[in-house]
C-alpha cells in the first residue's frame, strides 16, 4: 500500500459524546503507533460497539455504495452502525441493497464510539450539525482533501472511496458478499464516469474483475445507474442544453430555479449534465450551474484533464478532482457565471498558448 498520504494526527477529543478519558484508554491507538492507514481504522473499529456513518451532502453512488459496503463490514464485525447524510439519497441510488436504511437529518445525536466520514474533504461538506462532538475518521480520496478528522486516510491516487472501503474489508479478512461487491462496483463506476475520468487506471479494471468475480452485476447496475433516468431530468437536460454556450475550449450552461420548477426537477437531477457541455468536439473544461434556494448557486465543473478544477473550485470555497469538482456561490446566477468564467478563461487560454 502507499503511504505517501498517511496523516495519522490524533488529538485528545472523545469518542463518543459521553466517553470518560478512561474509556478512550485502549479504544483509540496511541499516536506513536505508525502502521498502515487501514489498520489504524480497523483497531478503532474493533475496540467500539457503535458507529455513525456519513458522507457528504447530495450523495453520489461514490458516497452511497461507500457508506453501505462500510456498514456491511461493521455487521460481519458484530457492531452497530447508523448511516446519516444531509439529503435523500437520489433515485437511481435507492435499489442497491440496503439503501433503504439510510436517514436523512440536519443533526446526529447520540453516543457513538467513532463517525466515520466518507469521501467528504472537509466536514462542512456533510451539512450535518454535530459532528464535532465525535472521535472523526476521515476516509477520502479528493485532490483537495483535508486531514479535519482524528484519524485521516488521504489517498489521492484512487479512483473511488469505495476502493479505500475494499481495501479495509481485506485488511479486516470479511468477506465480500454479493450485495457488497453490488455497492462497491457501484462506487468505482460512477466515480469514474463509466471508466472514462481520468483517475481511472489499469487497477479501476483489476477492482471491477475482483467486484464482479464476488457477485457484483456490471450489467444491472449500469442499467441501474445509466438508463433509470426519470422524466422530468430529461426535461431539465433539455432546459440546460437550450441554454449550452461555447467560447474557443470552454463550454457552459445552466438551470434557472424556474426551469428546474417547469421540468418537475430537484437537486439530484442536475447530477451528470455537465458532462454534456464538455463532451462538446475541441472543448477542454466545462461549467454547469443551476440556482439553489436563499440566493445561493451551485457549480459542477469538468475538465478532460488538462485543466486542474479542483484548483479552480477550492479557491471559491469548494473541492474535489482535477478534472470534477464543485463549489456553491452566494449570489445571483449571472454573478457566479461571471466569477467562474473569470477562473476559467485564463487556464483554457494557456492550454490553447501551449499548443501555438
Amino acid at each position: 500500500m502507499d503511504h505517501s498520504n498517511r496523516n495519522l494526527a490524533f488529538h485528545p477529543k472523545s469518542v463518543a459524546q459521553d466517553s470518560s478519558p478512561e474509556e478512550l484508554e485502549g479504544v483509540v491507538p496511541a499516536a506513536a503507533e505508525r502502521v498502515d492507514e487501514a489498520a489504524e481504522i480497523l483497531e478503532v473499529l474493533r475496540r467500539g460497539e457503535r458507529f455513525l456513518v456519513c458522507s457528504h451532502a447530495r450523495p453520489d453512488g461514490d458516497a452511497v455504495g461507500s457508506m453501505l459496503a462500510v456498514r456491511m463490514l461493521l455487521e460481519q464485525m458484530g457492531k452497530r452502525a447508523d448511516l446519516v447524510t444531509a439529503d435523500q439519497i437520489p433515485m437511481i441510488h435507492r435499489k442497491l441493497p440496503g439503501a433503504g436504511e439510510i436517514r436523512s437529518a440536519e443533526r446526529v445525536e447520540g453516543s457513538y464510539d467513532a463517525a466515520i466520514l466518507l469521501e467528504c474533504d472537509g466536514l462542512e461538506r456533510t451539512k450535518l450539525q454535530g459532528l464535532e462532538q465525535y472521535f472523526l475518521i476521515n476516509i477520502d480520496h479528493h485532490a483537495t482533501g483535508h486531514a479535519y478528522g482524528n484519524l485521516n486516510w488521504i489517498d489521492r491516487s484512487a479512483a473511488s472511496v469505495g476502493e479505500l472501503v475494499y481495501r479495509l474489508v481485506q485488511e479486516a479478512g470479511a468477506r465480500v458478499t454479493p450485495e457488497m461487491a453490488t455497492c462497491l462496483y457501484t462506487t468505482l463506476l460512477t466515480d469514474t464516469g463509466g471508466f472514462c475520468y481520468g483517475g481511472t487506471q489499469a487497477s479501476s479494471f483489476g477492482l471491477a474483475q475482483e467486484l464482479v468475480l464476488a457477485g457484483a452485476d456490471p450489467l444491472r447496475i449500469a442499467q441501474d445507474v445509466y438508463f433509470c433516468t426519470p422524466a422530468k431530468k430529461l426535461l431539465l437536460l433539455g432546459a440546460a442544453l437550450g441554454n449550452l454556450k461555447c467560447e474557443a475550449r470552454l463550454s457552459w450552461l445552466w438551470v434557472t430555479r424556474r426551469e428546474m420548477e417547469q421540468a418537475g426537477a430537484a437537486e439530484e437531477d442536475c447530477e451528470g449534465i455537465v458532462n454534456f457541455a464538455l463532451c462538446v468536439a475541441g472543448v477542454e473544461a466545462a461549467a454547469f450551474l443551476f440556482e439553489l434556494p436563499d440566493h445561493r448557486v451551485q457549480v459542477s465543473l469538468r475538465s478532460k484533464g488538462r485543466l486542474d478544477v479542483a484548483a479552480i473550485a477550492e479557491r471559491l470555497g469548494g473541492g474535489g478532482h482535477k478534472s470534477a469538482s464543485g463549489c456553491t456561490m452566494e449570489g445571483s446566477l449571472e454573478q457566479a457565471l461571471e466569477k467562474i468564467l473569470e477562473q476559467l478563461r485564463p487556464g483554457v487560454a494557456e492550454l490553447a498558448g501551449n499548443e501555438g
